[in-house]
């Protein structure tokens, strides 16, 4: 898959860093997956980068303030579900025991959202579209290809997705306790049961980008600054991946796939 002009109820369609230092936010990834940004301002000193990859949107950041900072929120990147009212969406995440962290607003005309949060604890956001549909591009090279869930809690999770957005979930031929979602008939993420390994991490969001080479970009990202936290590694089956962490500490992965979508 490539260009994609919209997305299925329950596709993951958005993904927004939110970071501490915009500027070399931006440095690091036009450099290591060759993004062009477009700044639009949001006040006196805010703006809102929009990350392109062949003149299409594929994502956007956006510098933490300073109440966030104080409330503990690190650098991340967060994940945009398309929903075709949010309205309903943010009543049913309450009803199936999540919490509307922000009630549904619009975004000036480009679409209506809502941040929310699972019964994991895990922050997600859902979009309902009106003049942007969401990324312009994913599974394909330097863009979006997966996203995932790590969570302390899998299946209250899965039943809570699954009520939710409609999905589609089963277990991983791979691995037994990983579990694939599906959304218009197509696999979207997965779900990742945290362990001892993870303690003291809370449940979250991530996404992985499609990459030619996993070692060449791993390596590329330790020279701008990153640190890999895991890998590169082989996960038989599905391909070679590495997780890595920006020089602001957000966290996402990289994987070349061992059979390409």
């Amino acid at each position: 898959m490539a260009f994609v002009d919209h997305y299925p109820p329950g596709a993951p369609c958005w993904f927004e860093l939110g970071t501490t230092d915009q500027a070399a936010a931006k440095h690091f990834y036009t450099q290591l997956f060759g993004w062009s940004v477009q700044d639009f301002p949001m006040g006196p000193t805010e703006y809102y980068t929009m990350i392109k990859l062949k003149d299409r949107d594929v994502g956007a950041a956006y510098g933490l303030g300073p109440k966030m900072i104080e409330q503990g929120i690190p650098p991340h990147w967060n994940v945009y579900f398309a929903v075709t009212s949010v309205d309903e969406a943010a009543a049913k995440v309450s009803e199936l025991g999540g919490t509307v962290v922000q009630p549904p607003f619009d975004v000036m005309d480009v679409g209506r959202m809502s941040i929310c949060k699972d019964p994991g604890g895990a922050i997600f956001s859902v979009w309902q579209e009106k003049r942007h549909t969401g990324a312009g591009i994913i599974a394909e090279e330097n863009a979006v290809c997966w996203s995932e869930l790590a969570s302390w809690d899998v299946p209250t999770v899965q039943k809570f997705y699954a009520a939710l957005f409609g999905w589609d979930t089963k277990g991983s031929a791979g691995m037994a306790t990983y579990i694939e979602f599906s959304a218009g008939g197509m696999p979207r993420g997965g779900l990742l049961p945290m362990d001892e390994q993870w303690k003291g991490v809370p449940s979250h969001w991530g996404i992985y980008f499609l990459v030619a080479d996993c070692d060449a970009v791993a390596d590329k990202a330790k020279e701008l600054g990153a640190i890999v936290r895991y890998g590169p590694f082989d996960a038989p089956g599905v391909g070679r991946m590495a997780m890595i962490a920006d020089p602001q500490g957000a966290g996402f992965s990289i994987i070349k796939l061992a059979n390409p979508m």
